[in-house]
């Protein structure tokens, strides 16, 4: 029997909520913060399992003898899941597609600093945004390697409460509320 967060009644330091996406898919995540914004309320949500990303190995557009790690289309996710499950079961994680990001169950085996990289994010170049990973796995699909990483830095969401329901706050909306939510998320942190 599966366990379901919902079901929970008692409060707990860090209460879980389910985050819905437009497929209908879940995605159970603890509740970090909690934020009263012009008589809304905001939820700062981490999940509860850990994130996963694939990526796939490409000739580099500037050098053609180099491969970079290239973020697949999401409409490739759901051809290569079997291949991915297989290969994270190895290492006693449960892939499953969750809403709005890939998750494992399971403990994350210890890293070393060689399954560790970065990867740049943005092509803005006075600040390249990068982002940190932990490689967990490769596999091979149609002649192409994938690799399945962890991000080391916290995945979190903002989303919306109202009543029962969460939704994910929309990019372009967060980027309209974002320096309000970050003074609302900053003055509870000085707390």
């Amino acid at each position: 029997m599966a366990f379901d967060p919902s079901t929970i009644d008692e409060p707990a330091e860090y209460p879980v909520v389910n985050l819905k996406d437009e497929e209908g898919r879940s995605l159970a995540c603890y509740v970090e913060k909690s934020i009263d914004l012009e008589g809304e309320e905001f939820l700062l949500l981490l999940p509860v399992n850990l994130p996963i990303e694939i990526f796939v190995w490409q000739p580099d557009e500037d050098d053609p003898e180099e491969e970079v790690l290239v973020d697949i289309e999401d409409e490739e996710i759901d051809e290569l899941l079997p291949s991915a499950r297989a290969v994270l079961a190895e290492l006693n994680l449960m892939l499953e597609r969750s809403a709005h990001t890939l998750t494992a169950e399971g403990d994350l085996p210890e890293a070393d600093e060689e399954d560790c990289f970065s990867l740049q994010i943005s092509d803005d170049e006075e600040e390249p945004a990068t982002e940190e990973f932990q490689m967990l796995a490769d596999f091979y699909h149609n002649e192409a390697q994938y690799t399945l990483c962890t991000p080391l830095e916290p995945l979190m969401f903002f989303a919306r409460r109202k009543g029962k329901a969460v939704t994910l706050v929309e990019p372009e909306e967060f980027q309209s509320m974002r320096s309000q939510l970050e003074d609302k998320l900053f003055d509870a942190l000085d707390e």
